[in-house]
């Protein structure tokens, strides 16, 4: 019955928190000229392929803190230091675009991106209805704090709205792949992780465009 009681209370947090993020199927998905021609590019490319391993390293080892949390204790804290190591590379990825500040201010939004899970995961764990909705308000906050950041650096190209809903709709898709660890139900986790990966990926697609279009003599061949 409690372990019931705790699984209800992860997924009514899961409804209230989808009430939340954005609806992205309305995106733009249309290409500008001006962009076309660096995507073409050598350094566009490399860029890409950079941020597209950085963020799918961060999905990668935010699903396996999860389960190590929830059935690995042993193993828990060598996989958060590993994913809280990844949070420091993004960071430093826009380094030289912006500055050390800039890279040292993002790694420390996104490090505590990874801190403010620990409190839904644990709330959930244990059945707290109240702490857990208090916790998830807590890390959707922050992710609207890492998007208007990422917008104040580049207003032009990235949205508020854009990078932080992006940035809530993974908060979203994570709760929803936890729900399916702490239920057990690995084949359903897996598909979760699965659409929560090709989101974060569509964010690394953002992020290359969006520097692309305002360094464009950087990504000159």
């Amino acid at each position: 019955m409690k372990k019931i009681t705790i699984i209800l209370a992860f997924v009514m947090s899961v409804a209230a928190a989808s009430a939340q993020h954005m609806d992205h199927s309305k995106a733009k998905s249309v290409v500008s000229t001006e962009l076309t021609p660096l995507q073409k590019t050598v350094k566009y490319q490399e860029l890409n392929k950079a941020m597209r391993e950085l963020w799918s390293a961060h999905m990668y080892w935010t699903l396996i803190t999860v389960d190590a949390f929830y059935n690995d204790p042993k193993g828990l804290e060598a996989k958060l230091n590993r994913l809280l190591q990844n949070q420091k590379d993004i960071g430093a990825a826009i380094v030289p675009f912006y500055g050390r500040e800039a890279g040292d201010k993002l790694a420390q939004l996104l490090t505590e991106h990874i801190q403010g899970a620990v409190p839904v995961l644990q709330s959930a764990q244990s059945g707290d209805k109240e702490a857990l909705d208090k916790a998830v308000k807590d890390w959707y906050a922050n992710a609207k704090e890492i998007g208007d950041f990422l917008s104040a650096a580049n207003p032009k190209n990235w949205t508020a709205e854009e990078t932080g809903g992006a940035l809530e709709m993974h908060i979203t898709h994570t709760i929803d792949y936890s729900v399916s660890i702490l239920k057990g139900d690995y084949s359903q986790s897996f598909g979760g992780f699965e659409e929560a990966l090709n989101h974060m990926l569509h964010l690394a697609d953002i992020l290359t465009d969006g520097l692309a279009k305002q360094f464009p003599d950087r990504f000159m061949n």
